[in-house]
Order: C-alpha cells, then structure tokens, then sequence
C-alpha cells in the first residue's frame, strides 16, 4: 500500500485568515481600517512519470511481504518442532521416572531379602552395604528424574500454553518423510522457508536497484490548483484563482550521492546472491544430518529392545543362580542396573524415532499446521495482505484496531 500511493494523487487543503489594521491620510483626513484577509485553497499533485520508481517500489515491496510470508512459516515450523521436542521429553522424563521409582522398589525388597539372609547367616554385612549403596543411589537418581521432569513440563507449558495432561504416547511422523536421501534434500532445496525467503530478498534488492537508477531519470508531473481570496475591507481584492500546470525535472548533476546509492545496492545483490547459496549448503547439510539422526534413532530403537529383553533374561538367570550360591549380591544389583540403564535407552531411542521423524520433516519445509494436517484454523497472510494492498485511505487494521 504504501509503495502503491506513488500512483495516486495527493491533495492538499490550505487556509488562512488574519488580522490587518491600517492607519493613515487619505484626503487630509486621517482614516484607520481593520480587514479580516483570507483565503482558501486546494492544490492536486499527480506524479505522471518517475523513472518507473513506484513500479519498482511496489515491486520491491511485493517482494518484502512475500520472504516474510516464508520467515513466518519458518517461524511455524520452528515452533511446531519445538512443540513436538517439549511432548515427547515430558513422555520421556515421565517414563523415565516411573522406571526409576520402581527400580527403587526393587531395590528397597532387594535390601530386605539381603539384610534376612544376613541375619541367618547366608550373606555378609558387605553384602548388606552394597545393596544400601545401590539403593541410596536409586534415590538419587530419582530426583534427578523429578528435577529433569520439573524442567521439561517449564519448556512445554511455554511453548505449548497448558499444563500436560494425559499425554498420549507419541507417534513418529513417517508418512511426509520422503522415501531417501536423495529426495529429502532436493524438497529441502526447494520448499525450506529459509532459502525462499532469502531469494524473495534478492528480488527486492534488485528491485531497490532499479528505484535508485530512476532517481536519475526526468520527472514528470502535474500539479491543479484552485484558490478563493477574501478581504471585507477591499472588496476588489476579492477573487478565485485556478490554474493546472504540468512540469517535468530533469536531474543533471547532484553531487554524485545518487551513483554512490546505485553501486552501493549492487553490491548488496551480490551479497544476497551469496547468502542464498550458503543457504541453501546449509540446509543440504541440514538435511543429511536429521536423516541420519532418523537412521541412527531407527536402529538404536532396534538395538534396545534386544538389549531389554537380554538383560530381562540375565536379571533372570542371576537371580536363580544368587539363590543357590553362584552369584553374589553384587551381581545381581549390577544385573539390575543393566536392565534398568537398558529401559531407559529405549525410552530414549523412541523418544528420538519421533523426534528426528518430526525433524527430517521440518528441514525440508514441510512441517506445517496444514501440510501435517493440524486440527487448527489456519492463518492466510494471504487474506490480510488482500483486505491492505488497494486501500485508499483508513487507519484502522483489518483486525479493527
């Protein structure tokens, strides 16, 4: 809209009134009158031709409020990720804790049974001090896992807005995740907000370019005027006026500043030519990196659910063997801690399937409310440019404020 105005006219309405005492002879005879002049007048300035500057002013501005449609779906993607980060840590912390508590139930029955053999004479009091240590360290990591959890419902009442409540357990987002690599980073190059965005700004410094070459061309323009004169005193000096003049302004030398601003914004096209392409090399490593962290979470999710059920069969077989003599109270606590470690790598692993799901997803552009079908109305920046761009006049926002 404001680029537009260049094309329209601007008209202006002036008006004045004062006071006007006069003393002197006229005829032998002294006289002193009073007037009241004033007057009113409307003028109408329309700019016929500019060296295209309006065209390119529009053109740039265009250009401007497309690359901060796609700064704001990045915006979206970013916070949409974060929204999935902070969902599935609280899933994870919670998991996390829970297994702890009963890791510590475990421990508490394990003590138990230990210090009653100990007292029959089956165990030593060195027994009875290593599964007290294991037990306070249990405790320990239970509040770290409080304090963990603590931390991570903060990050998600932030993003999210709400406390969670009854969180169901996350899925990973494989279906807009392309079938390989290869795919991935040539949609990547393509739709990431980033790298339109910043070619959006390359239209607009060239279009800033041309702005500045049509300072040096003629203007030409048109200015209407009408005027009304009055004077209570002199009558005659009473009057309307009116007049239309055309007038065209041909620039000639103006110190060099013009040249200086022209090579200037050249030079910035070159930059934002550069900044595209280190772009678009940081988006492609941006997305080999998320797919690999995919891969990686795919099979670690493999890995350690082999790894739970081992060392569930372990814990198992330790135990039995500690009751008939073959094993210490040792073994089985370190046994126990393996299973334990195990469970929450899986809950780890899963925690990153989801995640990194989401991130291939959000690096090559594509994690938005509409493209992953979020059950929310959507914002147009469409609709409130079109409710702006051709309005005349108003100082209200399309929102009413």
């Amino acid at each position: 809209m404001q680029a537009r105005a260049g094309y329209r006219p601007t008209i202006r309405l002036d008006a004045d009134i004062g006071v006007e005492r006069q003393k002197g002879v006229e005829g032998g005879e002294r006289f002193a009158r009073t007037a009241l002049p004033g007057g009113a007048g409307l003028t109408v300035n329309q700019t016929l031709f500019n060296g295209f500057q309006t065209d390119n002013n529009t053109r740039r501005a265009e250009s401007t409020v497309l690359g901060q449609r796609e700064s704001l779906r990045l915006t979206e993607t970013t916070t949409l990720f974060s929204a999935v980060q902070s969902y599935m840590d609280v899933l994870q912390n919670t998991a996390t804790l829970e297994l702890n508590r009963n890791n510590v139930a475990v421990l508490q029955e394990q003590l138990r049974q230990t210090a009653f053999r100990f007292q029959v004479g089956a165990l030593t009091r060195t027994d009875v001090a290593q599964a007290e240590a294991r037990l306070a360290l249990a405790r320990s990591q239970v509040s770290a896992a409080e304090s963990q959890l603590g931390a991570s419902i903060g990050i998600y009442r932030r993003v999210i807005g709400v406390e969670p409540r009854q969180l169901s357990p996350g899925r990973p987002l494989d279906r807009p995740v392309p079938g390989n690599l290869d795919a991935a980073v040539e949609i990547g190059l393509k739709e990431n907000p980033q790298i339109a965005s910043a070619l959006h700004a390359v239209d607009a410094a060239e279009a800033q370019v041309k702005v500045l070459e049509g300072r040096l061309y003629p203007q030409v323009g048109l200015t209407g005027q009408v005027a009304q004169r009055y004077d209570q005193e002199q009558p005659g000096d009473n009057g309307r006026t009116a007049s239309i003049v055309g007038r065209i302004t041909v620039p000639i030398y103006q110190g060099g500043s013009e040249y200086a601003q022209i090579r200037q914004a050249k030079e910035l096209v070159g930059q934002t030519r550069l900044q595209v392409e280190f772009l678009r090399d940081q988006i492609r490593a941006a997305v080999v990196s998320a797919w690999g962290q995919l891969e990686a979470a795919k099979a670690q999710v493999i890995a350690s659910q082999a790894q739970v059920q081992a060392n569930e069969v372990a814990l198992d077989g330790v135990r039995e063997e500690a009751r008939v003599g073959q094993r210490t109270t040792l073994d089985v606590l370190n046994a126990q801690q393996e299973l334990l470690n195990a469970r929450v790598q899986l809950i780890q692993a899963q925690r990153n399937r989801v995640v990194f799901s989401y991130g291939v997803v959000q690096q090559i552009g594509r994690l938005t409310a509409r493209f992953i079908a979020v059950p929310v109305a959507a914002y147009s920046p469409k609709t409130h440019f079109d409710q702006v761009k051709d309005l005349w006049s108003g100082v209200r926002t399309p929102d009413g404020r």
